[in-house]
C-alpha cells in the first residue's frame, strides 16, 4: 500500500485516504485528464486517465473492443480481470494506489456506482519521446540526463508527467494563432505556484492576438513585460530536468505545439548562469563553475572595450614590462585600435554564425581552420596585433560558457556599445555605460517579478542557489520571491555520524 504521509500541496499529514472522489475531483484540475462512460447501458462503467500517460491505441484497439464483447461482464471487477487482454491488471479499493497509478499511466475502469474495487489497467506510453535524436543539444552536459524535448507537444507533457507523476501537476491547454490554430499548454504545480501567478500567465496568454505561431520563443517575446531589451526575460531550455526543476519552485512553464523547448518563468538574470550539471556535482564542484560562468562574462563584456580604452586614453595605467611589447607589437598596425578591435570581433561574429548555419563537421572545420588562418594573415598584413588576437580569442571563448543560447547572444552584442563607449571617452565612457546597464536592469521586470532579484532587492536567504549553489542540507526551501504557498521542499537529514566498531 502506497501511503502519501505530506501532502505536497500542503505539507500537512495526510495519511487517512482521500475518497475516490476526491482523487478524480483533483485529477481534473488538469486538461490532460479524461474521464467517460464508454456504453450507454444499465451497468454502469467509468473510464478515467492521463492522456499524456496512455497508449491511446491500446484503448482504442484493445481495451474498449473487449469491453464492448463482454458487456454480461459489466459490473463484476473480478470478471474483467480475468477477461482483459493486459498482463499488468490491479484490482485495488486503495485510493492511495489509484492516484499514484493514474499518474504514471494506468487507466482506471470503475463498476457501478456502489462497487467498492476499481481496476488499474497499465496501458502507459513508457517508449514515448524515447528516440535516438532528442538529446539535448545546446544544452549539453557531461553529467545527468541526456533526453530533452521535442516538437510534438503530446510527447513534451509525457516526458514532463514522468518526471513528476503527481497529480498536483496541472496542464491548462489553449488554442492560440488567429491562422495556426496552434495548440499551448501552461504548466505548473498546484499548492506550490502563487495563483496570482498563475492568474497573470492566463491572462497574458488569452489577451495575445497573432496569426502564426512557430516556436514558443515567439510567445515568451510576446507576453514579456518589456520588449525593448536585449536581455531575455524568460528561460527556454530543452531540458526536461531544468523544466521540471523551476516548476518545482514554484514558476509556470509554457509548451508550444512544434517547438522542442519550454518556457519558465519569472526569470531572474543570474537564472541564466546556472547549468543543471551544478547540481549533480558536490556543492562545492557546482559553485565554482557557476562563478566562473559569471567571471568569464564579466571578462567577455569588458576585456576588448579595456584594451580600447588603455590604448586610447590611458597609457600611463599600464607598466614599463607590459608596455614595450604591446608598443612593439602594434609597431606597424595602421589603425586606430577601435577599428583594429571592431574588425576582430566581426570577423569572429562571422566565423560563429557561418559555423552555425553549416553542417555540423564542415562547420566545425570552418571555425578552426577559418579562425587560424584570418588570425595568422591578420597579423602578417599589419592590420591587428598579436596582443588583441589573444584578448578576442578569449573574450570569444569565455562568452560560450553560458549555459544558456539567448543569454551568451545578449553578451555577444553589449561589447560592441562598450567598445565605442571606451572609444569616445576611454575609462570614463566604461563607466558611464556600466552604470546605464545597471540602470537598464534594475527597470526590468519579469511576471512583474524584479530582473536582478535576489541581487536587487537584495534577499539574503535567497543566495544559497544564486551566485553559489549550497549544499543540499541548505536547499530545502524554496525561492522566497517567487511567494510559493509552500515554503520547504523537503525535510533536510540530519548529519550523518559514522558508528565506532567495537
Amino acid at each position: 500500500m502506497t501511503d502519501r504521509k505530506k501532502d505536497i500541496a500542503t505539507g500537512v499529514d495526510s495519511s487517512a485516504a482521500p475518497t475516490l472522489e476526491d482523487v478524480l475531483k483533483r485529477a481534473g484540475k488538469s486538461q490532460d485528464f479524461h474521464n467517460f462512460a464508454p456504453f450507454d447501458s444499465e451497468s454502469y462503467i467509468q473510464v478515467s486517465y492521463y492522456k499524456s500517460m496512455v497508449d491511446e491505441q491500446k484503448l482504442t484497439l484493445s481495451l474498449l473492443p473487449a469491453l464492448q464483447q463482454n458487456k454480461s461482464a459489466l459490473g463484476h471487477p473480478h470478471s474483467f480481470k480475468e477477461i482483459l487482454p493486459f498482463d499488468d491488471i490491479i484490482l485495488t479499493a486503495d485510493t492511495h494506489e489509484i492516484e499514484s497509478k493514474l499518474c504514471k499511466g494506468y487507466l482506471l475502469l470503475q463498476f457501478g456506482s456502489a462497487a467498492a474495487e476499481c481496476l488499474l489497467v497499465n496501458i502507459s506510453n513508457d517508449l514515448l519521446g524515447q528516440r535516438s535524436s532528442n538529446d539535448t543539444e545546446n544544452e549539453f552536459s557531461v553529467v545527468g540526463p541526456k533526453a530533452g524535448f521535442v516538437e510534438n507537444l503530446d510527447t513534451n507533457l509525457h516526458l514532463l508527467r514522468q518526471q513528476m507523476p503527481v497529480p498536483e501537476l496541472i496542464f491548462r491547454e489553449l488554442t492560440m494563432g488567429s491562422i495556426s490554430k496552434t495548440r499551448v499548454v501552461y504548466v505548473y504545480l498546484d499548492g506550490v505556484t502563487n495563483p496570482q501567478l498563475i492568474e497573470t500567465v492566463e491572462q497574458r496568454l488569452t489577451s495575445i492576438d497573432f496569426e502564426i505561431f512557430f516556436d514558443s520563443s515567439q510567445i515568451d517575446q510576446i507576453i514579456a513585460d518589456k520588449s525593448n531589451t536585449p536581455f531575455p526575460l524568460f528561460l527556454s531550455t530543452e531540458r526536461i530536468d531544468r523544466v521540471a526543476f523551476a516548476i518545482s519552485s514554484g514558476q509556470v512553464a509554457i509548451f508550444s505545439n512544434g517547438s522542442p523547448y519550454g518556457v519558465t518563468g519569472p526569470s531572474n538574470f543570474l537564472d541564466f548562469f546556472i547549468s543543471p550539471e551544478d547540481y549533480y556535482l558536490p556543492w562545492i564542484l557546482g559553485s565554482f563553475f557557476r562563478l566562473i560562468r559569471i567571471i568569464s562574462v564579466i571578462f567577455s563584456i569588458f576585456a576588448a572595450p579595456v584594451y580600447v580604452a588603455v590604448l586610447t586614453y590611458h597609457f600611463e595605467v599600464l607598466p614599463d614590462s607590459i608596455l614595450e611589447p604591446l608598443i612593439m607589437s602594434r609597431l606597424h598596425v595602421p589603425l586606430p585600435p577601435v577599428m583594429e578591435v571592431i574588425f576582430l570581433e566581426i570577423t569572429i561574429e562571422l566565423l560563429r554564425e557561418a559555423g552555425a548555419r553549416l553542417p555540423t563537421k564542415i562547420g566545425q572545420t570552418l571555425g578552426i581552420v577559418g579562425g587560424i588562418v584570418i588570425g595568422e594573415a591578420s597579423v602578417r598584413a599589419a592590420l591587428t596585433s598579436n596582443i588583441l588576437i589573444i584578448i578576442v580569442a578569449f573574450s570569444a571563448l569565455a562568452s560560450f560558457t553560458t549555459p544558456i543560447f539567448k543569454m551568451a547572444n545578449t553578451i555577444r552584442l553589449l561589447r560592441f556599445p562598450f567598445i565605442i563607449m571606451a572609444a569616445l571617452f576611454g575609462g570614463l565612457g566604461l563607466i558611464a555605460g556600466l552604470f546605464g546597464l545597471l540602470g537598464h536592469l534594475l527597470r526590468l521586470k519579469s511576471l512583474g517579478m524584479p530582473y536582478l532579484v535576489p541581487l536587487y532587492p537584495f534577499r539574503t536567504g535567497n543566495l544559497q542557489d544564486s551566485i553559489y549553489r549550497a549544499s543540499y542540507q541548505h536547499l530545502h526551501n524554496r525561492s522566497k520571491f517567487l511567494r510559493p504557498l509552500k515554503l520547504s521542499r523537503y525535510k533536510p537529514s540530519p548529519e550523518k555520524e559514522d558508528i565506532d566498531d567495537e
